[in-house]
Formats: C-alpha cells, structure tokens, sequence
C-alpha cells in the first residue's frame, strides 16, 4: 500500500511555536513642547521617556547634534544656549532621541526673538533746544534698533551692539525720556535715561531768506543736513528691482522739465512759493477734503500769495515760507474764501527739523511729503549748485511707501508699479558736457541727492518753480536724458498696509490757561507740556511754536486746542477762556 505524507505534514503544523510579542513602544515627550526664547539666552528642556527602563536621550537642533552656533546650543541635560545672533529663519526644531530606540523622539518647536535692549547711557545728558546729536551706548542692540525721544523715534544709526547714533530735534526746554527699541521678531524696549533740554529754538538762520515771490533763500537749505532731501546718495546701493521698475516706466521717456518761464495755457508754469516775514498776521483755513489729515490753521498765508495753475484747475497748490519763525506752509486745492482760505489738505513743516508726517497721512502732496524742498528753483541753478534732491512724478503708483514719504495714492496694483517716496538716481556714467551750464547744475543734482516720487502724475515730470529768467528751449533739452539712464535707489524699508509702523502718539500732559475768565483783551498766558511730539499748534490765532507758552489777549470768549503730532498720530487738549 502506498504513503502519502500529506496528511503527515497537515498534522504537525497545529503544533508550531506563536511568534515572539512584539518589543515594548517606546515614546519620547519634550516639555515645553513649544517655546519663544531671546538671543544670548538658555532655555531648560525635559525630555520623558516611556516604555523602557532606558531612560537616556540624545539633543539635537535642526537635526545636528548638539547644536550649533548658528541656531543654538544644547548640552547633554537639555540645557538650550540660543544663537548671539538671530538666525533666518528664527524658528528652530529641539529634539530628544531614545538612546534605547533611534525612532523613538520627541520635538519642541522654538521661536527665537530679537534680545531686549539695555541703554547705559547717552551723551551728551544736556542739549539745548533744537537739533541735537546723541551717542546711545549699552549692549544687545540689534540692527534696526529705534531711538526713542519720549515715544517720537529719531533718525538712529546701528553703530554696534554696544553704541548707536540718534539725531532728533527738541521743540522746547524740559526732561525727556531716551529708551531704545529693537525691532520685531519679539519688539521690546529698554529702561529709560532722561535727557535734559534746555532754552528755546532760535531759528535766526532763516533770516537770510528774502521776503518775495520767488525771492533767494540767501543759503538757506531746508532741514537739517542728515535729512533724506539733503542726503548724498551717489554710491547708495541698486534697488534689485531697478531694471523692472525703469521698464514699467518706459525706458525710452525723457525728462520734462514742468516748469520755466512766462505761461502756458493761461498758466504760469511750475510751483510758485512766496518768502514771508514777521509782518504777515495768521489767516484762517477751512478744509473741503482732508482735514483730519491736515495741520490745522491759522498759518501766515497772505490771501494774495500765488497760487500753482491760476485760473485753471489744477492741483492748485500754494507754498510759504516764513523767515521769522523757520516754519513752511504748503495747501492743497486753495481757493480765497473772503478773508480766509479754504484747502483740500494742509501740512506745516519745521525747516529746522526732521519733522514725518504721521504714518498714513498725506500732506500737500500724495507721498506725505513736503514740496518745496524739492523743487528745481532758479537761484540755486544761477548760483551754480543744488544741494538737495528734486521732487518728480509719475503716472502710476503702488499701495506702498518708503521714507521719507508717509503716504500712498495708488493708481496701480502691477508689480513694478513705483512706490511713493522712491528715489531715482542718474547714473554716474552718463555724460552731462553736451548740456548747457545751467542743465549740468540739474543733472550733477540728479547724480549726488537724486529725485523722489512725490505724486501721480506724467511719467518723468521734474518740478520747479517759475521764474521769467529760464531759458525754456534750454530746459527743453533735459527731455534728452531718458528714463533708461536712472537707476532706482535700494528701498528699504519699504511699507504697505501689512507693515506699517506703530507707535504712540503724543501725550499732552498739561494745557492751562493762567486765567480762565477776564475782561476783553486781557492777556492771559496758555502753557502746555507734552510727550513725545515733534511739533505743536496752538488754534486759533497762534499757529505752529516752538515754546511751551504763548499769550494771548482773546475779544471774546474762545476756546483754544493744542495740537501736538508725531510720526504715530495726533494728541488734542482744549481750555476756554470766558471773556465778560
């Protein structure tokens, strides 16, 4: 009989050995399990092991044992030492590994914040009022630090971790508070130390300046030497989109000179400015559009001063500048209204300061910024020197602003749509011999302080102001010189409605009145102190002062605001004084 070992072997597979039980899970908790550190900083982490009497780990960040300098240190006990600097990006990875099982870990997600800033001191501690320059000195100053006047920022220069250069101007005697500011990720501030202010400004050097029409500014130069108008910016570095913005442009259009001499159309032609003097009283504005925005009145702006594009329509604007007290007023969209004027938008400007609008505003122009400072004017072009950059405009912008502009007016969404505020530099290669004496003053200009875009308008408009002694065929030669031939200056910062900078605005501590009821034309004497403002208005009657009182003789009970602004916004504070 035959065997068969099928059944044999069916049989014996009921008695096989089960397979072995799985190994126990091992599981590696980190705490915190999310963390937010400062540079230069430690941070102490736990890791918990579970499903093995092996409790051992291994620390690793970004995946590198250890740690590194760049994004940190961690030492075998999970003691985390964050980076001296910043990295890019600033969120890290720590990670604790099973010794027992290198698939067994557990993570904690780190976000490293800029360091908080420590001021040791300032020097000088004393100032007189005016412009002054500051060396801020203490440790964990970081690159875009922010010195801070009160909560006013100053224009500051990162010098080192250790020292950095503030530059403001002080609008009246007291104590003021300096702090510094390091920027975000993780925005924080140091202690203060006080700086003492003493006297008052005297703005005697806009005595030189002629009272007139289109009179010489007698060497005169608006704002301080370290302003953004003034500034030497032949060697400033290319904007990477220079190219793409100078096509969007159009590479092939040529300068205009919008202004010269005699009319067009009825016109004059350019931005007439007039020179006034301690003589002319205060007038009152009415505004008819932007008048939250604006400076409010009175302003020393005689009812006969001219007017840009008189009779036609027009931006309409009208410019003064006043040699007794050092101040410069600009309106847009004037018209006489009786024995006042009415405007679409105003703005005053301390030509002794680096005064911002507040972020957001506009001024007289689109860009936020002041017009005359930019204008090409005849006695600067005589005289053979300009000192300052021009003021031009194009026809289409972007929602964006880069200082020292405040404000944008897009007519634009494209990509190499120009910011407000943008500056165009002619390049250093291009050969200016060809031009007359007066076109090379305007060109070297465009060479050294560059124009910047202050407003919508024809692509490549330069302005400047009428005068009868222009040569126009001359000016007309400029339309030469192209777009193609400029180049865009870096932006940077450059701000759009995701970034704008915040702040806090003035604080007005006090505004009294020595009496608050008297018989007419009494003199009563209004005194305030603020905080943190860069300039102040008392309305009605007084206007923009640098003081911290003024007297006043009201006919009639009035009622007197102080206005104080900063680049952050506007404070008011109001008093009454009842007259019997």
């Amino acid at each position: 009989m035959g065997l068969s070992f099928a059944g044999c072997a069916a049989a014996t597979s009921g008695y096989e050995q089960p397979p072995p039980p799985p190994p126990p899970s091992i599981a590696v908790l980190v705490a915190p399990p999310t963390a937010n550190i400062r540079t230069g900083d430690s941070l102490a982490f736990t890791a918990a092991v579970s499903g093995t009497t092996n409790t051992a780990v291994t620390w690793s960040v970004n995946g590198t044992a250890g740690g590194s300098p760049t994004l940190g240190t961690i030492s075998m006990n999970g003691s985390y030492t964050s980076p001296a600097v910043l990295p890019s990006p600033n969120t890290i990875s720590v990670r604790a590994t099973s010794a027992a099982s290198s698939s067994a870990s557990g993570a904690s997600n780190v976000s490293l914040l800029n360091p908080t800033p420590i001021l040791s001191g300032i020097t000088p501690t004393s100032v007189a009022a005016g412009n002054f320059t500051l060396t801020v000195t203490g440790s964990k100053f970081v690159n875009g630090a922010q010195v801070l006047l009160g909560a006013a920022p100053l224009q500051t220069t990162f010098n080192s971790a250790t020292q950095l250069t503030a530059n403001g101007v002080a609008n009246s005697a007291g104590t003021f508070a300096v702090s510094v500011s390091n920027p975000d990720p993780g925005s924080s501030s140091s202690s203060n130390v006080n700086l003492q202010v003493t006297g008052s400004t005297q703005p005697s050097a806009c005595g030189s300046m002629v009272p007139g029409q289109g009179a010489s500014l007698g060497g005169f130069l608006p704002f301080p030497a370290n302003s953004l108008w003034n500034t030497d910016i032949s060697t400033a570095p290319v904007d990477p989109k220079s190219s793409a913005i100078i096509n969007f442009i159009g590479g092939t259009t040529g300068i205009h000179a919008d202004f010269g001499a005699g009319q067009y159309q009825g016109s004059t032609i350019g931005i007439p400015y007039l020179i006034v003097g301690s003589q002319q009283p205060p007038v009152t504005i009415n505004f008819t559009a932007y008048g939250s925005e604006s400076d409010p009145g009175p302003m020393p702006i005689p009812l006969t001063a001219p007017i840009e594009g008189f009779p036609n329509p027009g931006d309409q604007h009208v410019v003064v500048l006043d040699n007794s007290n050092c101040f410069l007023y600009e309106l847009f969209g004037s018209a006489v209204s009786g024995n006042s004027w009415n405007a679409g938008a105003a703005a005053i400007w301390d030509l002794l300061s680096n005064e911002q609008r507040p972020y957001t505003w506009t001024s007289a122009d689109a860009a936020g910024l002041p017009i005359f400072p930019g204008l090409v004017r005849y006695d600067e072009v005589s005289a053979g020197q300009v000192q300052h950059a021009f003021r031009f405009t194009l026809r289409n912008s972007s929602p964006a602003f880069t200082p020292p502009a405040s404000h944008w007016a897009s007519t634009s969404g494209g990509a190499s749509a120009a910011p407000m505020g943008m500056r165009m530099r002619l390049k250093a290669s291009f050969d200016v011999s060809g031009f007359s004496a007066a076109n090379q003053v305007i060109l070297k200009a465009l060479k050294k302080y560059g124009m910047i875009m202050a407003d919508n308008g024809s692509n490549m408009y330069l302005s400047g102001t009428p005068d009868g002694r222009w040569d126009n065929n001359d000016l007309h030669n400029l339309g030469l010189v192209t777009t193609s031939d400029f180049e865009v200056i870096r932006m940077t910062p450059l701000y759009t409605q995701n970034n704008v900078p915040s702040g806090t605005a003035p604080q007005i501590n006090s505004f009294t009145a020595s009496a608050n009821s008297v018989a007419a034309g009494t003199p009563v004497t209004l005194s305030w102190q603020t905080t943190g403002a860069s300039y102040v208005i008392v309305s009605p009657a007084i206007g923009a002062i640098r003081t911290t009182t003024v007297s006043v003789s009201p006919a009639q009970t009035t009622t007197y605001t102080l206005y104080a602004t900063n680049a952050f916004g506007r404070a008011m504070a109001a008093v009454t004084i009842s007259v019997h």
